[in-house]
């Protein structure tokens, strides 16, 4: 089954690939979708993660081919309400750097005992402008007191995850995958496009 996907995040992407190779058994081709970078960018304006990536999904759909789906995903720190939220990629500003934002984190946290967060992945499915189904995966964590690790992208280097016994960015893509927000939701996904194969095709 081929498969898009809409982000131009070669970190994400890279993390796709793993992911529904592991748990599509070799079923699931993904690629990106073409002519992305072509297509007038879809407004995010859903205040959750689930709205935002439907918005992404169905309306990338429009261009797909086939079977497409979108993600939206980051980092809540329950200390800040929640925030960054939706917003963190752009946490420092649009357009921000991995380690902008790591560094804004760092200091709205200092003097904070409480650093709790949790990392968030919702993944909509969509073809031809309707949406098909959502998944979600979530990992809870804390934020580390400074990034430990050169693996990952994003927050992963503050992300302290006790099983491990160190932050995301210390461990490999593979590990990383067995326990991560994406590659929870990313197995849901894997899970029901083989199930749904013969009608999805």
């Amino acid at each position: 089954m081929k498969l898009y996907c809409a982000t131009t995040n070669a970190g994400k992407l890279r993390e796709f690939r793993l992911a529904l190779e592991r748990f599509g058994e070799g079923r699931i081709e993904l690629e990106s979708l073409p002519g992305l970078e072509q297509i007038p960018p879809c407004e995010e304006t859903g205040d959750t993660f689930e709205e935002n990536a439907i918005l992404k999904a169905v309306y990338y759909s429009r261009w797909a081919p086939r079977l497409l789906f979108a993600d939206d995903s980051g980092l809540e720190v329950k200390a800040l309400n929640g925030a960054p939220g939706v917003r963190s990629a752009r946490f420092a500003g649009e357009g921000a750097s991995d380690e902008e934002n790591n560094r804004l984190l760092l200091a709205k946290l200092r003097g904070l005992e409480d650093r709790a967060a949790q990392f968030v992945c919702v993944i909509a499915l969509a073809q031809a402008g309707r949406l098909i189904q959502t998944f979600r995966g979530v990992v809870v964590g804390r934020i580390a007191e400074a990034p430990k690790g050169s693996n990952g992208f994003g927050y992963d280097p503050l992300f302290f995850y006790e099983p491990f016994g160190c932050t995301f960015g210390e461990v490999s893509p593979e590990r990383k995958l067995e326990v991560s927000h994406r590659g929870r939701a990313l197995e849901l996904l894997a899970k029901f496009l083989t199930a749904a194969a013969p009608r999805l095709s």
